[in-house]
């Protein structure tokens, strides 16, 4: 059985403040594409990474957010991987016009280890906040399954949602560590092998998949790193915790999913350079502008 824990069990992020003032249709569009936002991450915000012990790659990324083409806000991708263990967090927030109207931000951060060329999470933990309410999720993890689990305020019991079991919460990762994408084995990490996989995501009260299929390779350009990326096409697949409701059902039957995979140094690791997807009221392009690797070294080692 899941360990339901308390706040004080985990180290707090910052804390959000959300306006009063709303924007139905921005609403609709994060309700619609809530679930890809928590894939991508981009819809949660940033904290700050611990360094790690001696020779690390550290990944820097930041991003552009529009809708419909207008600029809608920004994120950031930080990360460092060390021999067999990884820190990720990333952050986003509304800008301009979006901005006047919505405070809508958050922080997540994640962490755990590679192992046999899969991601084995051990913890997760996000604070997004809109214009009605702030809800804080820690997700504590082990051997690829879920420990316990802390939502505050908790999500109110729906007869709608689709029964969420223990057996949904092993085999997964967390959303944000979702991110990072080992290549197996000795095939190009540029080729399909970056792409072809199916990724079970558990983000502390819904469980997905997330499919990427290889679909070609892209030659960008952005600060910091000029190269190849894959492209993948996506596809969501709700599992359990969901309402079956149209926002779902939308991104369900979504074709309209593409994710542009960028390598992370030397390492046999990929991540997001850009992420464009079909939402109820438009398209919606996260890509970055600054992608960036180096490996760093702990002096005091």
């Amino acid at each position: 059985m899941l360990q339901v824990m308390k706040g004080s069990d985990f180290r707090p992020i910052n804390d959000i403040q959300s306006s009063r003032t709303s924007l139905r249709s921005y609403v609709t569009m994060m309700k619609s594409s809530h679930r890809l936002f928590s894939v991508a991450c981009f819809a949660v915000g940033f904290a700050a990474l611990s360094a790690f012990p001696a020779a690390a790659e550290a990944l820097r990324g930041r991003y552009g957010v529009t809708l419909l083409g207008v600029p809608l806000g920004q994120a950031s991708l930080d990360g460092e991987v060390a021999g067999q263990s990884y820190k990720i967090a990333v952050n986003a927030k509304l800008t301009g016009i979006a901005s006047i109207v919505s405070s809508s931000r958050g922080a997540a951060v994640a962490s755990g280890a590679f192992l046999k060329g899969l991601i084995i999470p051990s913890a997760y933990a996000n604070t997004s906040a809109n214009t009605r309410e702030t809800r804080t999720v820690r997700v504590a993890m082990s051997g690829g399954s879920v420990k316990g689990v802390d939502i505050s305020p908790p999500i109110e019991p729906s007869p709608e949602r689709v029964p969420l079991t223990d057996a949904h919460t092993r085999n997964i990762v967390d959303p944000l560590s979702a991110l990072i994408m080992p290549v197996k084995g000795s095939e190009p990490v540029m080729g399909p092998a970056a792409c072809n996989r199916t990724i079970p995501i558990y983000d502390g009260f819904t469980r997905f998949d997330v499919a990427l299929t290889y679909s070609g390779l892209r030659e960008v350009k952005a600060k910091g790193y000029k190269g190849p990326v894959v492209v993948c096409s996506v596809r969501y697949m709700p599992i359990a915790g969901h309402r079956n409701r149209k926002p779902v059902q939308f991104m369900t039957e979504n074709r309209d999913i593409e994710v542009w995979l960028a390598p992370v140094a030397t390492n046999r690791v990929v991540v997001p350079f850009r992420i464009a997807l079909a939402t109820m009221i438009g398209h919606l392009v996260i890509e970055a502008e600054e992608f960036s690797t180096a490996v760093t070294v702990d002096a005091s080692r």
